[in-house]
């Protein structure tokens, strides 16, 4: 199945397509000089990043009022989400942070060459003001115990963390269990059979 298939799949509008292609534009003309993704997946760009970042947001039923995508870096999935929302969830104000100063300037220009209100923070996570989301994401950040530590600062008391991890998610999983208490939902990636969207709700350390 292609990229585009997969994406109609998840009922990915024309439009919306449109809006990924710009992005796509903007990271291919920054990425040579601030190494946003690396060289070997710019080939698989859209398998590997944007339809991947995709199933991030769709798989969320409601997004809410306040989507938070932390450590954002090249925008994914952030301003995949914001792209998303933009049409499927225009009420959900998107925030991104990233410490990187270079890094939240190609993100405020992704967001405004593809025509959607995003927020950037260029703070670091434990620094910034606590964002309260009822969806926080993360994306090749950190292992899963750091990131309940940024969900216990960022995260909406009822709100949900949406976290992509690769094969060896069961063990990121056993290892925070050690200090957190959370309840945890693993949906099946599109893009990669071993990999999964890790939904976590109710995040107490134990």
């Amino acid at each position: 199945m292609s990229d585009k298939e997969l994406l109609e799949g998840l009922n990915v509008s024309r439009e919306t397509i449109e809006r990924l292609e710009k992005f796509e534009e903007v990271l291919l003309k920054w990425n040579p000089r601030i190494n946003l993704v690396s060289k070997n997946s710019l080939a698989d760009l859209w398998q590997r990043h944007i339809v991947d970042s995709v199933q991030v947001f769709t798989c969320v039923k409601d997004p809410g009022e306040s989507w938070v995508d932390i450590g954002s870096g090249g925008g994914f999935p952030g301003i995949v989400v914001g792209i998303m929302a933009a049409e499927y969830s225009p009420k959900t104000k998107v925030t991104l942070i990233e410490s990187d100063q270079r890094k939240s300037a190609f993100l405020r220009t992704a967001a405004r060459e593809c025509g959607v209100p995003i927020t950037v923070l260029n703070q670091r996570i434990e620094q910034a003001e606590p964002q309260k989301a009822q969806v926080l994401s993360a994306r090749a950040v950190a292992d899963l115990d750091a990131l309940l530590e940024f969900s216990e600062r960022h995260l909406a008391e009822n709100g949900m963390a949406v976290f992509p991890k690769g094969a060896s998610w069961k063990k990121e999983v056993d290892k925070a269990a050690e200090r957190w208490r959370f309840d945890v939902e693993p949906t099946t990636s599109l893009t990669e059979t071993e990999a999964v969207i890790l939904k976590i709700k109710g995040v107490t350390r134990a």
